[in-house]
Formats: structure tokens, sequence, C-alpha cells
């Protein structure tokens, strides 16, 4: 059976589809995907031993110069590839109108969400078949109904469980290993001593975590002994990176690497630190005990899930709020006791370093707890 997997972007939502995969390979041992997604995370699906093909697609970049994108024959080479193969089935896993289109170009016939349950309602006008998939849980699990839907497969009993917005699933869940990546990465991580990775890029403004605070909390790390790194990816966060790190003992920024790269730094790492990122999914993916920091968004819907994995989320009136600009209006309380221009938001006021580097504490101490148990 082979299949083709329409979910272009971006780095958390291809993540989440991993353990989907992964679902319909323990049923089917002989079941093959390829996989349309967007050229900067062509990487990810390569990672999954049931992925054959990996279908680069540049939406991103063709949008800003169309004309270029056909003069140089990439969007025939696209529509070639993905019309090469007669395919069992095609999922649509991302319910966008952009990927309906794509699926358009594939010889197979088509599944998709239903007008309920998709992301853009319209987007399933171009399914040939609509599956219902309810809102209000985890995407993972999301992903993971529509395939068994698609593919008519129960999902195992556990995979509905909701402790803590995660299950105790690990990276067999999302079929990736260490071993897989560590192979493919051209950039091998020093590890030489124990070391943690700080995730502090993220794509809006109001899921940053302060950047007083994550300086805060790297040199309650230097000062316990842990090495910090922090990775980077525009000139913007390596700024930022910079400054956090200015003048604290064992605290590094990493150089510029390849999202493989990346993940092999991750899969060395004892834990992570992140805010609400696609790069946290990432770690979550490799079975790293990661803490993530939440504010303006839901944990319960986006959460890092896997085994692990820690959220905290902002205990504010206003939270979480969905909202990738804060419209919260200080209080005369707020101003007297924080600084409105380096605690932003305020949401995040309730997650300070102190508090964050408590539960890092205890995640380190569980990690070490199972590693003595498994020896």
């Amino acid at each position: 059976m082979r299949i083709l997997i329409i979910k272009t972007s971006s780095l958390g939502d291809i993540i989440h589809t991993l353990p989907a995969v992964t679902d319909a390979a323990r049923v089917f041992p002989d079941i093959r995907f390829d996989w349309v997604v967007e050229e900067a995370f062509a990487e990810i699906p390569a990672w999954h031993p049931a992925v054959d093909r990996v279908i680069p697609v540049a939406l991103r970049r063709w949008r800003k110069h169309p004309l270029k994108a056909r003069q140089s024959g990439e969007w025939r080479a696209f529509r070639q590839a993905i019309s090469s193969v007669e395919y069992d089935a095609v999922i649509d896993a991302q319910g966008l109108l952009k990927s309906a289109w794509l699926s358009c170009y594939a010889r197979s016939t088509v599944h998709g969400l239903d007008r309920h349950s998709a992301r853009e309602p319209l987007a399933s006008l171009l399914y040939r078949h609509r599956h219902a998939v309810p809102w209000g849980r985890h995407a993972v699990l999301r992903v993971r109904e529509l395939f068994a839907d698609v593919l008519g497969y129960s999902l195992p009993p556990d995979a509905h469980s909701d402790r803590d917005g995660a299950e105790p699933a690990g990276a067999s869940a999302y079929g990736l290993d260490h071993e897989r990546v560590l192979a493919t990465a051209a950039h091998r991580p020093d590890t030489g001593k124990p070391y943690l990775v700080f995730l502090h890029g993220t794509t809006w403004d109001t899921k940053h975590w302060p950047e007083i605070y994550w300086r805060q909390l790297v040199e309650r790390a230097s000062a316990n002994g842990w090495q910090v790194r922090l990775p980077w990816g525009s000139i913007t966060e390596h700024e930022r990176a910079d400054r956090i790190v200015a003048g604290i003992a064992g605290a590094s920024v990493l150089p510029r690497l390849t999202l493989t790269d990346l993940a092999a730094e991750l899969a060395e790492a004892r834990a992570c630190v992140a805010v609400d990122t696609g790069l946290g999914h990432l770690a979550a993916a490799l079975d790293i005990p990661t803490l993530s920091l939440f504010g303006p968004t839901n944990p319960g819907y986006t959460g890092a899930w896997g085994r692990s994995q820690v959220h905290l989320a902002a205990d504010f009136d206003c939270a979480p709020c969905l909202q990738k600009d804060c419209s919260y209006k200080p209080t005369a309380e707020d101003r007297s006791r924080f600084d409105l221009e380096t605690e932003h938001p305020l949401c995040f006021t309730r997650l300070a370093p102190a508090q964050v580097w408590s539960a890092l504490e205890t995640l380190l101490e569980r990690r070490l707890d199972s590693t003595k148990d498994s020896a």
C-alpha cells in the first residue's frame, strides 16, 4: 500500500503528523508513504523509516516570484513528481486551501477533513472523501484520528490519554531515533560535558518569554554547573541569544545549523526549555525532556506531545488569548510591580525564572531516576 501525505508546514505541524505515520506502519507493516512538504522542512519526513520519497514544494517562495517559478521549471517538476505515482490514497492532513489545491495534481483519490473539521472549510470541497475529526483536542490526536479513519483501523486504547496534554509515548511514537538523526548530521555535537538547550525563538511576539528572564535562567543553570546552548534562525534571534549569554560561564550561542544538525544537538541534550515553538516539538519527537512555557497559547491543543514533556502555562486572567498581538491593558498595580519594557507580555510574569528553574530541576531529576531504573 502506498499513500501520499500532503502536510507542507509548519515545523510543529509536520512533527505532529509523524505519530499517525507510525500508527499506520504498525497496522500495515508493508505500507509506504510519500510526503509533500515545504522545502525548508524537507529533512524531517525522511527521518521516518516508513517514508520513501519526500516531494519538496516551495509555495512560500513561488508566491513571491510566480513567473520565475514557472520559467525555472520548478513548478512543472513538482507537478510531474506528484502525479508520477498512482497512490492507494492521498491524505491532505493540513486542511487548508493551499494543501487541498496541491492534492488536485495527484492521480489518486483524495481524503481530507470535512468542512466542520478543517481549518479552512472551503478546502473540503476539493476532496473526494471527507472525514469528521472533532476539535477541542490535541493536534497529534486529530491527525492520528484522520489517518485511522482514512485507512480503516482503530487507534490503541491509550491514544486518547490527555495527561498533562501529553502521552507517555516517547520517540517510538514519532518513528524517530537518535542514531538515525545523528547519522545524517554534518555537525556532530560536542558531548564532552552534559548540556541543556534553551529554545528562545518563536514566531509570535506574544509567545516570547522575556529576554531578561532567559538571561536569569541561564545564570541559574550556569551557577549549578550546567553548560547551556542557544540556537538561532535569524539575525534577530542571533542578537538576542548573544545578549542572553554575554559574560555567563558555560553559556554559548550555537553556529547557524541546518535542521538536521540542530536535531542532532537536541538529541544529545540532557533537557530543553522552550517557548511554544516548532523546535520544542522536535525535542519531544526525539524524546528529550522538555519544559515548555505557554503564555497566549493553549498546551492542551498544541503542547509538546510525548514522554517527559512538561508544560508551564501562565495563570493570567486573559490567558490563553490565542492572539499574536497583546491587547491587555496594564493596571496601576502592574506598572508598580513590573518593568513593562522588559517583562512583556505580562502573562509571562506568572512564569518567573525561579519557578521555571525549579521545574527544570525536577525534570532533570526524573530523567536521572529513569536512566538509573533502565540501567
